[in-house]
């Protein structure tokens, strides 16, 4: 069975840097094999959101929507907070990627519990 690694992103194109390492995370540890699953909160669900990361690049990194597109290839998927989603007025039917599903509490604590780390950015 293989390593499971939950990465939870709390930033937005607010902070580029914070919002890209995730994903530069992401994609090392599925090139090693890992199963990674990606969690939003706060203002990292602005990041699975449609177009938005086009419009992030941080220095010294490859850009977001590059990473984005790596991760979503190989199998990644998006948890989404559903009252963050919902604060910011989202529509979690329209305004997400493939692959992204809004979530409740319980689904980020399964994913923490099962996952064998977690990192927090």
């Amino acid at each position: 069975m293989a390593e499971k690694l939950f990465i939870l992103c709390t930033h937005g194109a607010e902070d580029p840097e914070r919002a890209t390492i995730p994903f530069v995370m992401a994609t090392a540890a599925q090139a090693m094999d890992v199963v990674v699953v990606l969690g939003f909160q706060a203002n990292g669900v602005t990041l699975p959101a449609i177009g938005v990361a086009e419009r992030i690049a941080a220095p010294n990194f490859p850009p977001l929507k590059d990473l984005v597109l790596a991760y979503r290839e190989a199998g990644g998927e998006f948890l989404v907070c559903g009252p963050c989603v919902a604060t910011r007025n989202l529509d979690p039917k329209k305004d997400f990627l493939e692959g992204a599903s809004v979530v409740s509490a319980a689904t980020f604590i399964k994913e923490c519990m099962e996952a064998k780390n977690v990192l927090n950015y």
